[in-house]
């Protein structure tokens, strides 16, 4: 058997792991261990040690702790209940306020965390009670939280954007940049639909009974003050940072951090039991996301030693496409992958076989990271794996799973609409970095 129908092997075996429900980390080290012994030896265990050195001395992948921390702090502290207080508050009397309360939320929640989990448990226990009191649509209201929730992997500082930059070979600030448009783009079809939906049909999203509304003007400010602009302006000052070039994106993570832990002393909620589940949690997430890196790292390193990388990429070259339908094929090929898979195995696995034949076609990269960005957040709501509907379920028993699931692909829907308007317009993603840095 030659060394690249070996390297198809392996990559059946994992597909046959992961499909099984094997842990995908153990998965990776161990398929690559044996089948590196089999192709070239033990040369696979000096692979491996090189391949592990290699990334911890990325020093970009230090914002992934500091990122998570800052969402989790944030979390604990209860700053996203209170921002969805606030536009519950100041938008009550508006068809659909709850959704629009979740969108704007989630939308400015996501330039604080990558953690989808969190983001959707969270929302959801806070607004699916609200919702079901309000007598909002179940399957609506359980697409808006899982939808908005999700944003969180696109919007910047996004934990995926901070792993798939040096995967790509691309800097981290100009995908910060190029994503964040897309990423408004997406928070502006949903609000823009659920704002249709209600228009046209008023009982899906009643206005709130005029007990739950302020009651003077002086009310919705102090709120929009005390409870919206401090978090958006440590958010903000977070990703400016980073995008006008006055940090790098570990420092900006750090300073967030930091500004995070001043909210919860400003708002009354210290407390150090908090911050240590805090720390215990973020050691938690930083540990899989990283020990993942490091196994796909050596997976991708056997995989290309034992040739089958190159002979995929010269198999879809000879296919004698051109740039856009091959664009379009590997963007349906990881729009069905992220169907069983999450981001994580996509961006480590998958990912480097295709840059070679993205990089021969003289494909801008940047572009590409951003449509791969867009097409993997369909992974989070597109059954059967669809994480966030198991998030959710979990927070909000009443509604049923089918019900969860029939909600979320409407908004998987816009989310293809979105990832359309990227690459029918690349300057969506790539205006932005041309202002910025040229």
């Amino acid at each position: 058997m030659s060394s690249e129908i070996l390297g198809l092997v392996l990559l059946g075996g994992l597909l046959t792991g992961i499909f099984l429900g094997f842990p995908i980390a153990f998965t990776l080290i161990i398929l690559s261990i044996v089948f590196g012994l089999i192709g070239f030896g033990d040369t696979v265990f000096y692979l491996m040690v090189f391949q592990t050195i290699g990334l911890m001395k990325e020093e970009t992948l230090a914002a992934v702790p500091l990122f998570i921390f800052m969402g989790h702090i944030m979390e604990q502290a209860g700053l996203m209940e209170r921002l969805f207080r606030s536009f519950q508050l100041i938008l009550a009397p508006v068809k659909g306020s709850l959704y629009l309360g979740v969108l704007l939320t989630a939308t400015i929640f996501a330039t604080a965390t990558g953690i989808i989990g969190a983001s959707v448990t969270v929302m959801g226990m806070m607004a699916a009670p609200a919702m079901i009191k309000a007598g909002y649509d179940p399957k609506l209201s359980a697409g808006t939280i899982a939808a908005g929730g999700t944003l969180g992997i696109l919007i910047p500082p996004s934990v995926m954007l901070v792993v798939m930059g040096p995967i790509v070979g691309v800097s981290i600030i100009k995908l910060f940049a190029a994503a964040l448009i897309p990423g408004l783009i997406l928070s502006g079809l949903y609000v823009g639909y659920t704002l249709i939906r209600c228009h046209l049909d008023p009982s899906l999203g009643p206005p709130l009974p005029p007990e739950e509304r302020a009651t003077s003007y002086g009310q919705v400010l102090k709120e929009f003050f005390t409870g919206v602009v401090p978090l958006a302006v440590v958010i903000f000052a977070a990703l400016g940072s980073i995008l006008f070039g006055l940090a790098t994106p570990t420092e900006a993570a750090a300073m967030g951090a930091f500004g995070a832990i001043c909210l919860m002393i400003g708002y009354g909620r210290f407390d150090i039991r908090k911050v240590r589940d805090a720390c215990f949690n973020t050691l938690e997430t930083s540990s899989l996301v990283l020990f993942l890196a490091i196994a796909s790292n050596i997976y991708g390193a056997v995989f290309t030693r034992l040739g089958t990388s190159t002979m995929l990429a010269d198999w879809l070259l000879s296919l004698g496409l051109g740039p856009t339908p091959l664009i379009l094929l590997l963007m349906v090929v990881i729009f069905v992958l992220g169907w069983p898979l999450e981001w994580p195995a996509i961006i480590f696995i998958f990912l480097p076989i295709f840059l070679p034949v993205v990089e021969e076609m003289k494909i801008d990269l940047l572009w590409f990271s951003t449509l791969v960005a867009v097409n993997l957040q369909t992974a989070f709501l597109s059954p059967p794996v669809a994480m966030a509907a198991y998030y959710l379920k979990a927070v909000a028993p009443k509604w049923e799973l089918a019900w969860i699931y029939r909600g979320m692909v409407d908004f998987m829907l816009l989310q293809v609409v979105g990832l359309a308007i990227v690459f029918l317009f690349p300057q969506v993603a790539l205006w932005l970095p041309k202002v910025l840095f040229g």
